[in-house]
């Protein structure tokens, strides 16, 4: 959507802003920030962990190679599933891509459902001391062993501040706090940034929004869809490399157990849409939090948010 007149960023002045797409999976993030990059003429920072990855761009739901080719995007498949890539990594390299980014031009745009991941590129990112990898192994081996509540008593027991705040049931996240809790004898929480990493840009938070019931009608649809475009070959194809982290995600754990016959094509199709409506819940819950996010119904006109996001711009320029 190119603007008749005069763009506002022209008349900006050397602030620098990045304007932050947020909102549920399947609710049309890709779609506006889309609009709002052909509107700016700018770059778009992809913030979505699985997106990342080259070898699975069906269950992700990636922009198409058409709508790659609209905009320049950033952090789209430019890693593979093999590589192991942190959330640390990501907001160093997403920080210095945005700053050469604004060397192009004032404003760029963000869009991501993955909410620490959009945070860490906003507020910054906890730095936490190094421990063994021993302490680790030995975590997923009790929770093979013993299941998730054993390790959820502990980490309430060790770290209550991180059990009232992590997602407990993200076996990762629980693993991740009590390694550090085990290998340094401190709470995770007591390594949490108390105050913010300063950025030299400002953000401005747009989040979508609809009625969960229309959010959730909207992902099984596309889910139908992803089985239609392929994800079931894009499953097998990745299939031998199951146990890598990449693939501990919603659209291929629920395939991959059909492929080993545990469950039926149609049993894992289901579930694939109940544990991303979950998601979808989660995200929704995460990014909430975020008092300073201006909320539009997902079929609002683009043209109401960009005079929204124009009159932001001058407010602050």
């Amino acid at each position: 959507m190119q603007s008749s007149v005069t763009n506002v960023v022209i008349k900006l002045t050397m602030n620098k802003y990045l304007i932050s797409i947020i909102g549920p999976t399947g609710i049309g993030k890709t779609n506006l920030s889309l609009k709002l990059a052909s509107y700016f003429n700018t770059e778009i920072i992809s913030a979505d962990s699985r997106q990342f990855y080259k070898e699975i761009p069906i269950g992700t739901a990636a922009p198409t190679t058409a709508e790659l080719g609209l905009v320049k995007h950033h952090f789209i498949h430019h890693k593979s599933i093999k590589e192991r890539y942190s959330v640390g990594a990501f907001e160093k390299e997403a920080n210095s891509q945005i700053e050469q980014s604004h060397l192009l031009n004032p404003v760029v745009i963000m869009v991501g459902g993955s909410g620490l991941y959009v945070d860490a590129v906003l507020k910054g990112f906890d730095e936490f001391p190094e421990v063994n990898s021993e302490i680790r192994s030995q975590l997923n081996q009790e929770l093979a062993t013993h299941g998730i509540e054993v390790l959820q008593k502990e980490l309430k027991r060790l770290d209550p501040l991180s059990y009232d705040n992590i997602a407990l049931k993200n076996p990762h996240r629980l693993i991740r706090a009590l390694e550090i809790c085990r290998g340094t004898e401190k709470a995770y929480s007591s390594f949490l940034k108390k105050n913010h990493t300063q950025r030299n840009f400002k953000t401005i938070s747009i989040g979508l929004k609809a009625d969960r019931s229309l959010i959730y009608e909207r992902i099984n649809n596309r889910v139908d869809q992803m089985i239609k475009n392929g994800l079931l070959e894009e499953a097998k194809s990745v299939f031998k490399y199951k146990n890598l982290n990449a693939l501990n995600t919603v659209g291929y754990k629920e395939l991959f157990n059909y492929f080993e016959e545990q469950w039926t094509l149609d049993f894992a199709i289901s579930e694939i849409k109940k544990n991303t409506r979950r998601f979808a819940k989660r995200q929704l819950t995460w990014f909430q939090k975020d008092k300073n996010a201006k909320w539009f119904e997902y079929d609002t006109d683009p043209k109401k948010i960009i005079s929204y996001l124009n009159t932001e711009l001058k407010k602050t320029s």
